[in-house]
């Protein structure tokens, strides 16, 4: 039987940040980065693209609404330039 109260974790890596947090926010999930303590996710990651390459926990798994899916990231490189 499935409890309302809890909700499927999307698959975030491969993403870019502000698609995946909306992603998280449309599931009811918050989506912060690896430190909770630590910058929030959007002073993280500006200016720039960056891109999911880890999430705890990974995607398919259920959570209560609310919970935490903490995202690891690194800033997308065009063509190889800086």
């Amino acid at each position: 039987m499935e409890q309302p109260d809890m909700v499927e974790v999307p698959n975030l890596v491969g993403l870019t940040v502000p698609i995946a947090r909306g992603l998280g926010h449309d599931a009811g999930l918050v989506v912060t980065g690896p430190d909770l303590d630590g910058p929030a996710l959007g002073a993280l990651t500006w200016p720039g693209t960056w891109v999911v390459t880890a999430q705890n926990p990974p995607g398919g798994r259920r959570l209560r609404r609310a919970d935490v899916v903490r995202i690891e990231f690194e800033k997308f490189r065009e063509h190889g330039g800086a």
